[in-house]
């Protein structure tokens, strides 16, 4: 039970950081009274996708997903990478923007694993 569990993390770590992404383009698409439609979304999150499917292609990140270290490569693959691809796509990347999506991306990716990583170690605390 516990290694089927252990076994369980690195999908769920990935789909928390994609659900992160996509929530951050949806609060992008708000702020900017963007449509609220599907195609449209996944035009705003797919440079930002592109970014965390590099991260998680590293080795340490796959092999510790819930790490504060894991976190800050997979924060900066999602941002640097996805303000790359954007900018490619949209020729253009004002600062402003780029400032917010790092912020923005910080909070949601690392803010989850700080839950869970406090979460964690109250369970290891906790009497059984």
């Amino acid at each position: 039970m516990v290694h089927e569990q252990h076994s369980r993390i690195p999908v769920l770590a990935l789909a928390a950081d994609a659900v992160a992404v996509v929530v951050f383009a949806a609060l992008g698409r708000l702020s900017h009274d963007e449509s609220g439609d599907l195609l449209g979304l996944l035009g705003t999150a797919a440079p930002f996708l592109i970014g965390l499917a590099a991260a998680w292609a590293t080795p340490w990140v796959r092999a510790h997903p819930i790490e504060l270290r894991s976190g800050a490569v997979v924060v900066g693959g999602t941002a640097v990478l996805g303000l790359l691809v954007r900018a490619a796509f949209t020729g253009r990347l004002p600062a402003s923007f780029a400032i917010v999506a790092g912020l923005s991306l910080v909070v949601l990716l690392l803010g989850w694993r700080v839950i869970a990583l406090l979460v964690s170690r109250h369970r290891a605390r906790a009497p059984r």
